[in-house]
């Protein structure tokens, strides 16, 4: 018991390896910062983009939704961060997480926002569009805020689920919390 009581809870090590900890959390800070909320917006597009019923339109936020969806997170952003030197782009590790999470997140929050704007009654778009309001208006005064009190929990579970994929970060160096884990580990 002493041993573990040594290894786990030892003050003197949280000391040391504290600021490290602190590094490693305002990283991922940041990136949640970012990806959530460009996500959010470009799953907004998304989901606005089916709600137009244009058959090219959403053949490709179909292809785009179920693509990115399937693609592994940690796949995407290996491919992302050193793939793209091959094309002639050196894309800096915070960069490449942003976009290959932004990829990621933006198909889910897409599917999410698709489906709440989905379960409005066809009546609300009716009611709105008599009063002679536009589509594009109908939908962010009318549609919008009902759809959002519908896909809430969707949405907290998804942007949880980012704050958990930051850890990926640290296959490409990046040092959030769990790569500044691992080095004070080595150090300790």
């Amino acid at each position: 018991m002493e041993q573990l009581v040594q290894n786990f809870f030892n003050i003197e090590v949280l000391i040391k390896v504290y600021p490290m900890l602190l590094k490693g959390v305002w990283m991922t800070l940041q990136l949640c910062v970012v990806v959530v909320p460009i996500g959010f917006l470009g799953g907004l597009l998304v989901a606005i983009g089916y709600s137009f019923h244009n058959r090219w339109l959403n053949a490709l936020l179909i292809a785009y939704v179920d693509f990115f969806r399937a693609f592994p997170p940690l796949v995407l952003l290996i491919f992302v961060f050193y793939g793209t030197p091959y094309v002639g782009l050196e894309v800096p590790g915070f960069v490449a997480v942003l976009i290959a999470f932004f990829l990621n997140t933006s198909s889910y929050y897409g599917e999410i926002l698709r489906a709440g704007i989905e379960s409005i009654g066809r009546g609300q778009w009716e009611a709105a569009r008599s009063t002679g309001i536009g589509r594009l208006q109908t939908m962010f005064y009318v549609i919008l805020p009902q759809a959002m009190r519908n896909v809430a929990p969707d949405l907290t579970s998804n942007t949880l689920e980012v704050i958990k994929f930051t850890a990926l970060a640290s296959v490409v160096a990046l040092p959030e919390l769990l790569r500044m884990g691992r080095i004070a580990q080595g150090i300790t």
